[in-house]
C-alpha cells in the first residue's frame, strides 16, 4: 500500500483526553477516532490490527474445537428476563423498544440467547458436546469509559459457549479453552498469566482471568516468577489429552489480582526471590456456570439413563479490540509502538527519502513491487514529507522492519534495514535486503 493512497491521520502532539499509553499512542498513529463517550471508529491501521487479532483467535477456536456461528447485536428482552438477569444487570444494559413497542436489548453477552438456541437445537445426550462461538459487537453502558479501547462501551468481543450432558464433560470443554487461551495469547506476542476470579453477573463457580503484565495495567497482579516462564503447551499436547492436568501446572501456582490476593498465602507459598508484584491487563475471561441458565430456561435433556438434566455450560469470552490496545500497552516505547509480527498492520514500511527523484523512485517501485510480489504487506512512505518526519512516523506506527532508500545508498549499491524492536540497523545491497525480508515473512 502506498502511503499517499492510504488513510492515516497521524498527530504530533498527545490528545489531551488520552490518559494511557495505548490511548496516546492509537490515537496520535491514526487508528481510531472518538466519535462520542467510550465508542470509537476505527480507521485503516487500526482496523487492520484488529483483524489480524481476529483471526488468531478464530483459529486457536478452531483447533480447540469449537465452531463458529453469528448471533444479532440486538435481542429481545424476554430471553434475559426468562434467566433473571434483566433486572438484575444494571444501567450498563442498553435498553431499547422497537416500532412495535416490543422490549429490546443491545447485548452485552449471549449466554441467554445460546441457551435459547441449544435448547431448540440439542434433542438428546447424543448431540453433545455442542462447542460454539462468535465474534460480534457488544455494547455495556460503563458509568466513566476511559482508557480508550481499553474500556469503551462498544468493543468487538470472541464469546464461546459450551454445552454439556454433565459436570465430568463440561470441565473438559473448559480446560480446552484455557489450553486455548494460552496459546492464543503467545502468537500475539503475550504472556498472559491465568489468574482464579470472581464470576460477576456471568455467575458460575468456577472462573479464570488471563492476565497480561505491563507497567501500566489497570490491576496490581502477585504471582509466582514461574508462571511468567512457564512454557505454553505445544503441539505435542492435544485437545483429546488430559488438559486439566495440564492446566493444574499453572493454576497450582499462586496468581491473584488485587482484588484476590491474600498477603499471606503469598508469602506462604512463594519464595521471596520467585514473587512478582506488578501491574496487568485482562485480556480475556472463560467461566464454567453449570445450569445457571438452562434450568431457569427449560434447557433439558435426556441423558444416557432417560432422565432429564439441564444443560451443563460454560463461556469464554476474549475482547479482540481491547486486546489492541492491550498489546501496545505490553509493547511500546518512547517513539512509539512496537508491533509484535503476528498482528502488524504491514509487515515492512518501506521509506524514500527523496520522492520526485527519479533514481530513489525508480529503486522503491522496484523494492516495493517485489515486495508485494512475494506476499509481504509493505507500506510505501512514497510522500514528500521530510525524512525526519518518515522517521517518526514509522517509529510511532511501529512495524516491524523499515526499509530505508536514498540517492546516497544506491550510488554505493546500498539500502538500509531497521529492526523496530531492537533498533538495529543493518546496511545491505538491495537484492540481499528483498531475500532477508522475505525470508523472514
Amino acid at each position: 500500500m502506498k502511503l499517499s493512497n492510504y488513510f492515516m491521520p497521524t498527530l504530533r502532539e498527545t490528545p489531551k483526553e488520552a490518559e494511557i499509553v495505548s490511548h496516546r499512542l492509537m490515537l496520535r498513529a491514526g487508528m481510531v477516532r472518538q466519535e462520542t463517550s467510550g465508542i470509537y471508529s476505527w480507521l485503516p491501521l487500526g482496523f487492520s490490527v484488529m483483524k489480524k487479532i481476529e483471526q488468531i483467535v478464530r483459529e486457536e477456536q478452531n483447533r480447540a474445537g469449537f465452531v463458529e456461528m453469528l448471533m444479532p447485536t440486538i435481542q429481545p428482552a424476554d430471553l434475559w428476563k426468562a434467566s433473571g438477569r434483566y433486572d438484575d444487570y444494571g444501567k450498563e444494559m442498553l435498553r431499547i423498544s422497537d416500532r412495535h413497542d416490543r422490549e429490546m436489548l443491545y447485548g452485552p453477552t449471549n449466554e441467554e440467547m445460546i441457551t435459547d438456541i441449544c435448547k431448540m437445537g440439542i434433542r438428546s445426550y447424543r448431540d453433545m458436546p455442542v462447542r460454539l462461538y462468535h465474534v460480534q459487537w457488544k455494547f455495556r453502558d460503563e458509568v466513566r469509559p476511559r482508557f480508550g479501547v481499553m474500556r469503551g462501551r462498544e468493543f468487538l468481543m470472541k464469546d464461546a459457549y459450551s454445552i454439556d450432558i454433565d459436570k465430568e464433560e463440561a470441565r473438559k470443554s473448559y480446560y480446552r479453552q484455557f489450553v486455548a487461551y494460552l496459546r492464543t495469547f503467545e502468537r500475539m506476542g503475550l504472556k498472559a498469566i491465568p489468574m482464579a476470579a470472581d464470576s460477576g453477573p456471568i455467575g458460575g463457580d468456577m472462573s479464570h482471568e488471563f492476565v497480561v503484565l505491563a507497567d501500566t495495567g489497570e490491576s496490581a497482579v502477585f504471582c509466582d516468577r514461574e508462571l511468567v516462564d512457564m512454557a505454553i503447551p505445544g503441539n505435542d499436547v492435544g485437545y483429546d489429552d488430559d488438559l486439566e492436568k495440564i492446566a493444574s501446572e499453572w493454576t497450582s501456582r499462586y496468581a491473584a489480582t488485587d482484588e484476590k490476593h491474600d498477603e499471606e498465602k503469598f508469602a506462604a507459598e512463594v519464595p521471596e526471590e520467585r514473587r512478582v508484584t506488578a501491574r496487568g491487563i485482562e485480556v480475556g475471561h472463560i467461566f464454567y456456570f453449570g445450569t445457571k441458565y438452562s434450568a431457569s430456561m427449560g434447557a433439558t435433556v435426556q441423558n444416557s439413563s432417560g432422565e432429564s438434566v439441564a444443560l451443563e455450560m460454560g463461556s469464554y469470552g476474549i475482547g479482540v479490540s481491547r486486546l489492541v490496545a492491550g498489546i501496545i500497552e505490553a509493547s511500546h516505547d518512547e517513539a512509539g509502538i512496537i508491533w509484535p509480527a503476528s498482528v502488524a498492520p504491514f509487515d515492512i514500511g518501506l521509506i524514500n527519502l527523496k520522492a520526485g527523484d527519479q533514481e530513489t523512485d525508480e529503486a522503491c517501485n522496484s523494492l516495493y513491487q517485489q515486495l508485494e510480489n512475494a506476499g509481504v504487506e509493505t507500506l510505501y512512505d512514497d510522500t514528500d514529507e521530510r525524512a525526519g518526519g518518515k522517521f517518526k512516523n514509522m517509529d510511532l506506527i511501529g512495524l516491524p522492519w523499515q526499509l530505508i532508500v536514498g540517492p546516497r545508498g544506491l550510488k554505493a549499491g546500498e539500502v538500509e534495514i531497521k529492526n523496530r524492536a531492537s533498533g538495529e540497523r543493518e546496511t545491505l545491497s538491495p537484492d540481499a535486503a528483498i531475500n532477508m525480508l522475505t525470508a523472514k515473512n
